[in-house]
């Protein structure tokens, strides 16, 4: 019976989720224009009004009725499974990225290094030969 009335207790869901979105207490109250204990009072509770919680979907930018089938142990699946899926991948973006040798790269950059100055100074002299038929 406690995991039943726990799913359903919408206060219990809002500061989830308002601390997945990385709310504080303080934000959500300015924002619904109540104290930070209005608030705290609201998490507790396991009904809420539906105008009250229809405000509290919006500041979340979430639909009231995702509020209401919020279940943790679902996010907590989803979040195993992405991460997985993205560390594999991320790996092997990061591996494949990585098929040059460091010393190759510095070697071309001193390389085009070295034709910007050359050009630079082909362009001096240039200026000093324009300069000097003044």
């Amino acid at each position: 019976m406690e995991t039943a009335s726990r799913s359903n207790h919408i206060g219990r869901k809002i500061s989830r989720l308002r601390e997945l979105k990385g709310f504080k207490q303080e934000y959500l109250a300015q924002q619904l224009g109540i104290s930070q204990q209005a608030v705290s009072k609201l998490e507790q509770s396991e009904n809420i009004e539906e105008e009250v919680l229809e405000k509290v979907a919006k500041i979340l930018d979430i639909p009231a009725e995702g509020i209401k089938q919020f279940s943790e142990e679902a996010v907590l699946n989803i979040v195993a499974t992405t991460f997985n899926s993205h560390d594999s991948s991320t790996s092997i973006a990061y591996q494949s990225s990585l098929n040059f040798n460091p010393l190759d790269k510095l070697i071309e950059a001193y390389e085009e290094n070295k034709k910007l100055y050359e050009r630079l100074l082909q362009v001096e002299r240039e200026k000093n030969e324009l300069l000097k038929g003044k």
